[in-house]
């Protein structure tokens, strides 16, 4: 495997568990959100607006998920535009958001499905797996530049 092809490997699969914890914070409170947690309080407060609460659940993630990716996933990067690349990876996320919310509105008031199931397998299995593509690839090609090559002549003995 070349050089490349290992760093984008291993900057995938960093990027992958960054996304992971950050997946599992934006899971767990969607749910509570919208379908209550049992024995306490049943159906959540948000049950009829699922899309707002996807949007919150998301975003709490999101801030998770930055740290992580700016310094574990692609610390070898330079981030870029304001706010050390932060800007440009809230605006990457808020676009790919889109896509598991326009998933979760198909499934909810095209189809008609609104249990438990229905909105984790269309937002956050579906919606989240075409999302999370798109987060890894503008994320490298807009937020976090290629590392640079070693100035060789600067490096000689």
């Amino acid at each position: 495997m070349g050089r490349r092809s290992q760093r984008v490997f291993s900057e995938g699969a960093k990027f992958l568990a960054v996304g992971g914890v950050a997946t599992v914070v934006a899971l767990v409170l969607f749910n509570v959100l919208v379908h209550g947690m049992a024995f306490w309080f049943r159906p959540g407060p948000m049950n009829s607006q699922p899309l707002l609460a996807f949007a919150l659940a998301n975003i709490v993630g999101m801030l998770v998920s930055y740290r992580g990716s700016r310094h574990w996933a692609f610390r070898r990067r330079e981030p870029v535009g304001p706010g050390n690349g932060r800007l440009g990876f809230y605006v990457v996320n808020l676009v790919s958001l889109l896509i598991p919310m326009g998933c979760l509105a198909i499934s909810r008031y095209v189809l008609g499905l609104d249990g438990a199931f229905a909105d984790n397998l269309s937002a956050n299995v579906i919606g989240l797996g075409l999302g999370t593509a798109f987060r890894f690839w503008a994320s490298r090609r807009f937020v976090f530049r290629t590392p640079r090559e070693p100035d060789l002549l600067t490096h000689s003995s």
